[in-house]
């Protein structure tokens, strides 16, 4: 069996020559192994190799009237589609100077005239085998790089389901909108896409960054997992004693992201988004949040686009101790919190995005259409006490 570098059927030569008695004798001298094709000008060379069928190699002639040798090159090796062909000058000047401008624009050889039989047959056959090598590593290196991808995308994919599917075991326990883990995280990414060019975030929210958000942000509550069920269901308003259990879910969540950090050997942002909004998502501008009251841009970024989603969600969301709020009242309830409870500029950027924010609740809402018309009626007098939970 051949190896795969090896020729195979006959490879198509072009020579370009303006002498007609050259190009017979290349003609005769190569036809009984390779298919071949004559030009008598460096036009038609041209013609000839912008067709369907490429040649795999050219013998080209430096010396020839209106476009020359060089000419050719460069026109070859400018085009994408013709600068692999190998190209072999065909030429009677011998001068070093000559060799080294060709060499330069891309030839890979030279041929003396007069020809010799032996040498044309071994030069064509040697630079054949090399473009054939080379053709194959780069179509093994293409598949290779497909497999990777592929194999990149399944793996991310599988990442992305467990990650949902833990962040789920702490939302089913509170929250009968089970897709709130999908709202929040296109909320999210819808703000950071909004603000991406703006001068405070524009240097942190990278594409690369603003995707490692959206891949963290499911783990926002997965601290609830440690809160007892009669703090985390209890249909009233908590008391302060509860309340401090529940304001656990923060550290709890966090420690556990830390926990598996350390099991790792290398340095991954997933982690550190992760931490953040874990953590700090209860945090509010003025400094009146928790765990640690932190106060404006020590709140860190990601953890303020969370806080914006999260909150959004919990207000259209039915929950054991509260019924939906329509999403104009959300809107205006997050509104109110503008330097307060949110980041302004994080405010301004929500109410622009306000209509997308109701699509993506849409998109993602649970099967009942009853929750769906909970979203859009009117709830007066509902009590709020619970939405930042």
């Amino acid at each position: 069996m051949n190896s795969p570098i090896e020729l195979s059927g006959k490879c198509t030569v072009l020579v370009v020559d303006d002498t007609p008695d050259n190009l017979s004798l290349m003609s005769d001298l190569l036809r009984t192994d390779y298919k071949v094709k004559l030009a008598p000008s460096g036009e038609r060379a041209l013609q000839i190799v912008a067709g369907e069928s490429k040649p795999d190699l050219i013998l080209l002639d430096i010396m020839m009237p209106d476009m020359d040798g060089y000419e050719v090159l460069r026109r070859l090796q400018f085009n994408p589609d013709t600068e692999d062909i190998p190209v072999i000058f065909l030429t009677a000047m011998s001068a070093a100077d000559d060799e080294s401008i060709g060499l330069e624009l891309g030839a890979v050889d030279y041929i003396t005239k007069p020809v010799n039989p032996a040498i044309v047959m071994a030069r064509v056959r040697n630079h054949l085998q090399l473009k054939r090598a080379r053709d194959f590593l780069a179509h093994h290196n293409h598949v290779l790089e497909e497999e990777v991808a592929s194999r990149t995308r399944a793996l991310a994919e599988l990442q992305d389901a467990t990650i949902r599917a833990m962040a789920s075991l702490a939302e089913t326990r509170d929250n009968e909108t089970g897709n709130h883990i999908r709202r929040t995280q296109h909320y999210v990414e819808a703000l950071a896409r909004h603000l991406q060019n703006h001068p405070r975030f524009k240097e942190e929210l990278t594409d690369t960054n603003i995707e490692t958000i959206f891949k963290s942000a499911p783990l926002h509550d997965i601290g609830k997992v440690g809160i007892p069920d009669r703090i985390l269901l209890k249909p009233g308003k908590l008391t302060p004693e509860e309340f401090e259990i529940m304001k656990t879910h923060t550290t709890l969540g966090r420690d556990a992201i830390v926990a598996a950090e350390s099991d790792t050997t290398q340095d991954n942002p997933f982690f550190r988004y992760a931490k953040e909004i874990t953590y700090s998502h209860q945090e509010k501008w003025d400094g009146s949040g928790y765990p640690e009251g932190l106060m404006g841009n020590n709140i860190p970024l990601s953890a303020r686009l969370m806080a914006v989603a999260d909150v959004y969600d919990a207000l259209i969301s039915e929950r054991v101790y509260k019924a939906a709020f329509p999403h104009e009242q959300a809107v205006e309830i997050i509104r109110d919190g503008r330097g307060s409870h949110f980041d302004p500029d994080m405010v301004d950027a929500f109410l622009a995005l306000s209509e997308e924010f109701r699509r993506i609740a849409q998109r993602f809402a649970d099967g009942e259409p009853a929750l769906l018309a909970q979203i859009d009626r009117l709830a007066a007098d509902v009590p709020a006490e619970r939405i930042e939970l």
